[in-house]
C-alpha cells in the first residue's frame, strides 16, 4: 500500500490557486519535506547559511560535519571553541553565534527537544532569545525541523526572487507585498516556499 502524501492537500490547493503551479509541481515532483530530529544541526546549518550563497554554505557545512564528533551534541561544538569553528571557514561573529546556541542547548535554557509543543510565534520568540538566532533562522527551523505548514520567510532573498518571478513583477516585492501576494496560498505557504526554492535551485526534471 503506497504511503500517504502528507502534502497532498497543500499541493492540490496550490494547483487550484494559479495555473503556473501545475508545471512547477510536476517538474519538481512530490514535496519531500518530512519532520527531522536533528534539530540542533538544522539551527547550526541555518547560522552557517546566513547572508552567504547556498554553495558557500554547503561547503562550510560539510567541513563542520567533518570537524564535530556529533552534530546533534551541543558539547561537540563547544569542544571546537571559537578558533576551531573559525578554522572551518566561519567568521568570528558566526562562530560565537554557534557557540551561543550550543551553550543554550547544553545548559537547558533552550529546550530544543520540546519546542515542537509550542505554537509558531512562541517558538520564534524562544529561539531568537539566543544571540545569533534571528527570525529567518527560526523560520528555517519551523520549516525544515518541524514542517509547520504556513511559514512565509519574507526575509529570505530567494523567496522574494521566487515571488517576483511567479507574478512576473519588475522589482523585488517588499516583505509586506510578499505577505499580500501570497495570501491566497494560505494555509500552505511552507510547501509553496519549498517549491519556489527548488525552482530557484534549478532542480526540476527539465533542468
Amino acid at each position: 500500500m503506497p504511503r500517504r502524501d502528507p502534502w497532498r492537500a497543500a499541493v492540490d490547493h496550490l494547483r487550484l490557486d494559479h495555473p503556473r503551479w501545475g508545471p512547477l509541481i510536476d517538474g519538481v515532483g512530490p514535496c519531500t519535506l518530512r519532520p527531522r530530529k536533528d534539530r540542533l544541526a538544522i539551527l547550526v546549518r541555518a547560522i552557517v547559511g546566513q547572508q552567504i550563497s547556498a554553495r558557500a554554505a554547503s561547503t562550510i557545512w560539510a567541513r563542520m560535519l567533518a570537524a564535530v564528533a556529533d552534530p546533534l551534541d551541543p558539547d561537540a561544538y563547544l569542544a571546537l571553541g571559537e578558533p576551531g569553528i573559525r578554522a572551518i571557514g566561519l567568521s568570528g561573529v558566526k562562530a560565537r553565534y554557534v557557540l551561543n546556541l550550543a551553550g543554550a542547548v547544553a545548559d537547558g535554557s533552550l529546550p530544543i527537544k520540546r519546542l515542537g509543543r509550542l505554537p509558531d510565534r512562541e517558538i520564534i520568540e524562544r529561539l531568537t532569545r539566543v544571540k545569533g538566532v534571528g527570525v529567518w533562522t527560526a523560520e528555517m527551523f519551523l520549516i525544515f525541523a518541524l514542517n509547520r505548514p504556513d511559514v512565509l520567510p519574507v526575509g529570505d532573498l530567494g523567496i522574494r526572487v521566487g515571488i517576483r518571478a511567479h507574478y512576473g513583477l519588475d522589482a523585488l516585492p517588499t516583505p509586506t507585498q510578499c505577505r499580500e501576494l501570497t495570501a491566497s496560498w494560505r494555509p500552505h505557504r511552507t510547501v509553496a516556499m519549498w517549491y519556489l526554492w527548488r525552482e530557484i535551485d534549478g532542480k526540476t526534471s527539465a533542468s
